[in-house]
């Protein structure tokens, strides 16, 4: 089984939808997730699909606008990255709006890495 570029588009269209269950079809069990804060040099990681599933809900519940908008892809060999435009208001007004991307390692069609980095913009307060 091979993951395409269409399937990770089919990920970040669910992920705009905050639905969980599609957003995770292509993540393997064992799979680690380094976000784009965190104490780390790689940020946070959060380990296996039951808990990275929970980080992402956790992103749609503080952000209820997320979206990951304008997103593009590419699949080389066992290596794949999305580029997006991240935008999100939290529950005090304050607006993200920053590009980034995800940096993924595959294994039998399956995501086992998804390493996340965004641009490092100021919170924009809204009025």
């Amino acid at each position: 089984m091979t993951l395409t570029a269409d399937d990770l588009k089919a990920t970040f269209d669910a992920f705009n939808r905050h639905d969980i269950d599609a957003v995770m079809t292509h993540f393997a069990e064992d799979c680690v997730f380094t976000t784009v804060g965190g104490s780390e040099v790689f940020g946070t990681r959060i380990e296996g699909r039951d808990a990275i599933a929970q980080a992402f809900v956790a992103v749609w519940t503080a952000m209820p606008d997320a979206e990951w908008a304008d997103h593009r892809h590419f699949v080389c060999g066992d290596r794949a990255v999305s580029e997006w435009t991240f935008r999100g208001t939290d529950a005090e007004g304050r607006r993200t709006e920053a590009q980034g991307v995800d940096l993924f390692t595959l294994r039998d069609g399956k995501l086992v890495m998804k390493q996340a980095f965004r641009k490092q913009r100021p919170v924009i307060q809204t009025r």
